[in-house]
């Protein structure tokens, strides 16, 4: 079955981190572009990180204003994974964390639209 699955949601402390996992099952994902998006109650669909599927001069990672220089998203092609590294996290982080696959990052913030195939969401909460 070709599905992502992300893990590595929980409840943290402002100031504190957690790295998301984002795995594959059923497919290569070394061949896509991986962005994370995140979703708060009542709120859009916000794209906050894409990694693209190989280093290029045409695809660079690309980061939110919103989480620039907290979050870092890496991957791991042999084990068919993707990272989000968050730190210094705000209680503006709480949102439901998704990852998704795309043939590239495009420019700017990671658009939903151009993203097919995504997982089932892990919650992070960031509360004292």
């Amino acid at each position: 079955q070709v599905q992502l699955v992300e893990s590595g949601g929980g409840l943290v402390q402002p100031g504190g981190s957690l790295r998301l996992s984002c795995g594959a099952s059923g497919f290569t994902l070394d061949r896509y572009a991986v962005g994370w998006f995140r979703q708060a109650p009542g709120k859009e669909r916000e794209g906050i990180s894409c990694v693209c599927s190989l280093p290029s001069r045409t695809c660079s990672t690309t980061y939110a204003d919103s989480v620039k220089g907290r979050f870092t998203i890496s991957r791991d092609n042999a084990n068919n994974m993707v990272y989000l590294q968050m730190n210094s996290l705000k209680s503006e982080d709480t949102a439901v964390y998704y990852c998704a696959t795309a043939w590239g990052c495009g420019y700017g913030t990671p658009q939903a639209t151009d993203f097919g195939l995504w997982g089932q969401g892990t919650q992070v909460t960031v509360s004292s």
